[in-house]
């Protein structure tokens, strides 16, 4: 059984399948029923604001030294290692998966709290990793309903959902043994969760695009924060403290038919951009002996 509080956030002890999955297993797992639409990129400004809510994982981004992946830095190579490390979670071979992992825990290993750090924190702390592949799969069941196929969220995908964790450090016993146990985690975690005002100020700049070229983040800026507040379920909203009328919810509505609309009728290279584009551009990385992030 495994248990944990995540800077005064409880996360529900929830009992781990049985068997429990080796690393070996886990590294050698499929992901295909894990189908990553591409147009669901349109909501990653959305996920990373999820991810970061919970307070370790928002200042250690914050304060991270590790400029080479810090987004308004390097907005180009940050979206390019996290829409890597997806593809490769979920579409990865085992070599791929093991070869990200070491990447990133290089990456992580610079990652740590200081004594001048308002909330403690390590990136290969595990419950930190749980909660940054509950974030990625949740939105993976939320792109379902609005780009995919809601027939494809089930027990045996949710179960596929742990390489979203397992790709990094987190063993795979940690992952809730079953979707319903999930969901527990999730309400709970997501109820304790406080935003201050450093991390909001944030992830307001990332929901506007401001990491971005400052003529293009001042054109698309609103078009950013509309979108992204969007796709935030209703909780992260009110914690941001955004609103979000009847009208919006229409206007967003529309925008995603339309976007699903287009979506259907493109080759399926195309449907699958960026993520397949990304995976090829790992292995290419990996056979050259280049750095992956």
């Amino acid at each position: 059984m495994t248990s944990g509080i995540i800077d005064g956030t409880s996360a529900r002890a929830v009992e781990p399948l049985a068997p429990v999955w080796t690393r070996d297993q886990a590294d050698s797992a499929s992901g295909d029923l894990l189908e990553m639409p591409g147009i669901s990129a349109l909501a990653g400004a959305a996920n990373v604001i999820m991810q970061l809510s919970l307070p370790a994982v928002g200042y250690g981004v914050a304060e991270s030294k590790v400029d080479s992946g810090n987004l308004f830095k390097r907005p180009v190579k940050r979206a390019r290692t996290t829409l890597a490390y997806l593809a490769v979670a979920v579409n990865g071979t085992p070599a791929d998966r093991k070869a990200y992992r070491k990447a990133v825990g290089h990456s992580h290993s610079q990652v740590k709290s200081t004594d001048a750090s308002p909330v403690k924190y390590n990136a290969f702390d595990p419950t930190l990793q749980l909660w940054v592949a509950a974030c990625l799969y949740k939105g993976w069941e939320d792109m379902q309903y609005l780009y995919g196929d809601p027939e494809a969220i089930t027990e045996e995908a949710y179960q596929q959902g742990a390489l979203m964790g397992t790709t990094l450090q987190m063993p795979r016993d940690m992952w809730p043994a079953t979707r319903a146990d999930f969901q527990v985690y999730w309400d709970t975690t997501v109820a304790g969760l406080e935003i201050d005002d450093t991390i909001r100020d944030l992830l307001l700049s990332i929901s506007k695009f401001e990491f971005l070229p400052r003529p293009l983040s001042f054109v698309i800026g609103g078009y950013g924060l509309f979108v992204t507040t969007g796709f935030l379920p209703s909780e992260f909203r009110d914690k941001m403290g955004l609103e979000w009328s009847d009208r919006d919810q229409r206007v967003f509505d529309v925008h995603n038919r339309i976007a699903r609309a287009v979506a259907t009728r493109l080759p399926q290279p195309l449907r699958a951009f960026p993520f397949n584009t990304y995976l090829w551009d790992v292995r290419r990385r990996i056979k050259a002996g280049k750095p992956l992030t």
